[in-house]
């Protein structure tokens, strides 16, 4: 049985594609920015693409804030893409004074060894031992920031992939049901949308009281 999911209406993501990429999975998601949806969903997926300020921004606005934390905290089925994994952290150079949710503790860097600024393209995954979710392959990029790869992700029990274009970088982090991706799994051909239903059964997992 396929879980309740829900996109999160951030006003700075263009969901089209997302909404389409689970279609395809035989998942119908539903739009929302409604802090109680968000809290009882089964699945909720984070989308982003945009400036740090304005995600931070449009979520408190709209009271998400604490909900995003506590789904995260308690290991609840959480997708978070591009942007949305970077607003997982704790803050961003891109906004100076602007917190992020602080759930998982990195900050948010510019690339700044990149052949060129945004990166856009393809470049191969490599996940750590621990990953259960991202395997390896290659994955679609659209970015100029990224998540420090730092110590403290995996003290705190993050599995971490990264990648490379000029310097290494996170490219995704896990942590049960918990998924962040720097890339976009909705755009990433088969390799994505393997990856978006091993996120989705282990959704379903978590939803049925199993161990994910």
């Amino acid at each position: 049985m396929s879980p309740d999911l829900v996109l999160v209406r951030t006003g700075v993501a263009n969901v089209a594609s997302v909404i389409a990429a689970f279609r395809r999975l035989g998942v119908e998601p539903r739009l929302s920015d409604d802090p109680v949806e968000i809290r009882r969903a089964d699945a909720v997926v984070l989308p982003g693409v945009g400036a740090f300020a304005a995600g931070m921004a449009r979520l408190q606005d709209a009271g998400l804030v604490a909900p995003l934390r506590a789904r995260v905290e308690r290991g609840e089925p959480t997708l978070a893409v591009c942007l949305g994994v970077q607003l997982l952290g704790l803050e961003s150079e891109e906004a100076p004074g602007v917190s992020g949710l602080g759930v998982a503790p990195a900050r948010t860097r510019r690339l700044v060894d990149a052949p060129r600024l945004p990166h856009f393209g393809w470049n191969q995954v490599e996940p750590d031992l621990t990953c259960r979710t991202v395997c390896p392959g290659e994955a679609y990029f659209a970015h100029s920031y990224r998540l420090d790869d730092d110590a403290s992700l995996a003290a705190e029990g993050w599995s971490v992939a990264r990648t490379r274009e000029g310097e290494d970088f996170v490219a995704a982090i896990e942590r049960g049901a918990v998924l962040g991706c720097q890339f976009h799994p909705e755009l990433s051909g088969a390799y994505g949308a393997a990856l978006m239903e091993r996120w989705l059964e282990r959704a379903a997992l978590a939803c049925a009281g199993g161990v994910v």
